[in-house]
């Protein structure tokens, strides 16, 4: 697949007519777009519990350098403006206190947000939308697959979705029924945060209602294998996940 040369800028979602939320409230997305001529299927990138930082920026990057008009909001805004932060123990507390303060309506709404900006733009087909998360962003993936504009989705290593929803109130993985989209989900074998009961739970609620999927889960992996920022990257399975988002999107989304 051709790689493509990119405008990359940062723009601010208005909720203005948004209900419950200030007046003067925008959810800031990072945006990242071929420069050559055509439409192409949008793509929502969804952070870690670490922002939008330099390794959501790459694969928002990434996956438009593929064929797609591609978009990380701020899922933080609400919490902390402009948060974005590294991998130290530090920064996984604060990061983790940020995730808790989140609300599912909120997020769904925020990630609607960006879709509806997506289609406002002349480059993007106006019904061909994916997205893809990590960690924090991987189970706000998981309930994405629930908005009738996504087709595709990619969730990679989602703690608690079937233990918790953001914000409280039944687990995410009740919402499963409502996914109408194909999902495709990564795990580690050896993420302590995700036990693979879990992740067997998640696989027979998905066989469950028929719900197009593939779930792979990889050996020797840690939680946040997928990011080589981190200590726990891990080449192989990165490489191998990859290669599965590739088909994933090229498939549903026809690129």
């Amino acid at each position: 697949m051709t790689e493509r040369v990119l405008d990359t800028t940062t723009v601010n979602l208005s909720l203005q007519n948004a209900t419950s939320t200030p007046d003067n409230l925008q959810i800031a997305a990072y945006l990242a777009q071929p420069q050559n001529p055509g439409t192409y299927p949008g793509i929502v990138i969804l952070q870690e519990i670490f922002g939008v930082n330099d390794h959501i920026r790459d694969v928002t990057e990434r996956i438009a350098k593929l064929g797609y008009v591609a978009i990380a909001p701020a899922l933080f805004q609400r919490q902390a403006p402009g948060y974005k932060a590294g991998y130290t123990p530090e920064d996984v507390e604060t990061g983790r206190g940020y995730a808790m303060q989140t609300k599912a309506s909120e997020l769904l709404s925020d990630i609607q947000l960006a879709i509806n900006y997506l289609k406002s733009l002349p480059k993007v087909k106006s019904s061909a939308f994916g997205c893809i998360g990590f960690c924090f962003g991987g189970h706000v993936a998981y309930l994405a697959a629930t908005l009738p504009d996504i087709q595709a989705t990619a969730s990679f290593y989602g703690a608690g979705i079937t233990t918790r929803t953001p914000g409280g109130g039944e687990p995410t993985i009740t919402r499963t029924q409502e996914i109408t989209g194909t999902i495709y989900t990564f795990f580690g074998r050896e993420d302590a945060s995700i036990p693979q009961e879990q992740v067997n739970q998640i696989e027979a609620e998905l066989e469950k209602y028929n719900i197009s999927h593939r779930v792979f889960r990889y050996d020797g992996s840690d939680h946040g294998f997928f990011c080589d920022r981190r200590a726990s990257y891990n080449p192989k399975a990165a490489f191998d996940a990859w290669e599965q988002v590739q088909q994933l999107f090229a498939s549903v989304l026809a690129v």
